[in-house]
């Protein structure tokens, strides 16, 4: 008997080595090279700061009201369908009507103005960047603050943020000068001319912006794509991040994957230590997984074909908005799915969710902004297992409970040096929907960072 149990012992001990063996990250890729991603020879581009305005041409407004005017009639929804299948064209037309009779581009200019942005060529592309500089008397001490949208935001998404994280709050001694750039290919930022423009070069081209505005160290913040970018940066370039705070901190390793399967029958072991109140954002798994599949079509097309799904969402403004306002309905919550309304001006106006997506309207970044799942979601790039590898800079994670999740016990095998985790009621635009909730942790977390 005691040889028998010795041998399931040692099987055991083999199978578990040889899962860790085939289940562990592989080694970091060596040091990237400074790619030149824009037209003409590397170099042939100073990078000169330039203060920028958004100055939409009349011509451009035009053609929009044109083809708002004139798009083709919407197909009526299904009886008794709200927004399971996709944009609910009786809620579109709502919002296109206000978009035609009641939303002022020029207006809405002038607000969209108030920071102060600039762009600057980074690696032969010109970033376009929001810089607030906060007014502190000296004994407020100014933490340099990256912050990164995703897609199908914008840099739209921080405009109630920013007052709030570049003004001095209650309890700290501290607050921040924020830099928010729009990722290459989205809004103003240009795109890249070849292939190969991946979340590792990305980090590079961001952490190069911030060394080309003096900072050599600096804290980070991001979700959704901006999440993956920062979590690149901090892997590749520990050196220069003081601290990296997320708002979706996702663990997807084929280990992660595992866990779940078993924390499925012993939810409270601590390698996969589920919150017995988190249970129902995690079990029954099959039905999760079916969530899962069911929202991320959108994943698939844009990582395979982007240019033939950006041929249609560029050429028409209402596809357009029905394409990016129907993440906004499940990414905010999920249940809003049977609401006629999608539950849009429950946290934001037609405004807010039009100049998100006047921003992909009028540079015709649609389709470059697409590519970036093309050049994630491919074996070249995943190969690299960036992804699982241990994030070593102090980390703080905010859990939204409308948003992508990760249970407790699995979070440490890619955030080792997890130091702050909150759970708060919101969605996936976390900055947009909630931004004194949002604000208020990154100050949490960046109390935390200054301590180590």
């Amino acid at each position: 008997m005691f040889k028998f149990l010795g041998l399931i012992v040692l099987i055991l001990a083999y199978i578990s080595y040889k899962l860790h063996d085939v289940l562990s990250p592989p080694p970091l890729p060596p040091q990237l090279d400074e790619k030149w991603w824009g037209p003409g020879k590397p170099g042939s581009v100073k990078s000169e700061i330039k203060p920028f305005t958004i100055n939409v041409p009349e011509t451009v407004l035009s053609d929009l009201k044109y083809r708002l005017e004139h798009h083709r009639p919407f197909t009526p929804p299904l009886e008794g369908i709200q927004q399971q299948y996709g944009m609910n064209t009786n809620l579109l037309k709502k919002v296109v009507d206000y978009w035609k009779t009641k939303y002022n581009w020029r207006s809405r200019e002038k607000y969209l103005n108030k920071f102060p942005q600039f762009t600057v060529n980074i690696q032969g592309l010109d970033i376009h960047y929001i810089h607030v500089k906060p007014k502190v008397p000296p004994t407020i001490k100014v933490l340099p603050l990256l912050l990164l949208h995703g897609w199908p935001g914008s840099v739209r998404e921080f405009y109630e943020i920013i007052p709030i994280l570049t003004t001095p709050q209650d309890g700290f001694d501290f607050t921040f000068e924020v830099i928010a750039p729009h990722i290459p290919g989205y809004g103003f930022s240009a795109p890249a001319v070849r292939p190969g423009l991946s979340p590792d070069h990305i980090a590079l081209i961001f952490k190069n912006l911030m060394n080309r505005l003096g900072f050599e160290k600096f804290y980070t913040q991001g979700g959704d794509f901006g999440a993956i970018i920062l979590n690149n940066l901090a892997v590749l370039y520990p050196e220069s991040v003081l601290g990296y705070h997320s708002n979706m901190c996702v663990v997807s390793s084929p280990m992660a994957y595992f866990k779940l399967v078993l924390a499925s029958f012993c939810p409270s072991v601590p390698f996969w230590y589920v919150r017995p109140d988190h249970y129902d954002r995690v079990f029954p798994g099959r039905e999760h997984f079916y969530i899962r599949l069911r929202e991320t079509g959108y994943l698939h097309e844009q990582a395979t074909k982007p240019d033939t799904l950006g041929v249609g969402i560029n050429d028409s403004p209402v596809g357009l908005a029905a394409y990016i306002l129907e993440k906004f309905v499940t990414g905010t919550n999920k249940a809003w799915q049977l609401r006629e309304d999608g539950g849009l001006l429950e946290y934001f106006t037609y405004d807010d969710l039009l100049d998100n997506i006047m921003f992909y309207w009028v540079t015709k970044s649609a389709t470059t902004s697409f590519r970036l799942y093309s050049e994630t979601f491919n074996r070249d790039y995943m190969g690299k297992g960036i992804l699982r590898q241990p994030i070593k800079v102090p980390t703080a994670c905010a859990r939204f409970e409308h948003d992508f999740y990760t249970p407790d016990g699995m979070l440490k095998e890619v955030y080792s040096n997890l130091i702050q985790l909150n759970d708060y009621e919101g969605g996936h635009f976390a900055a947009m929907q909630v931004p004194k909730v949002l604000a208020q942790d990154v100050y949490l977390a960046a109390h935390q960072f200054q301590k180590k």
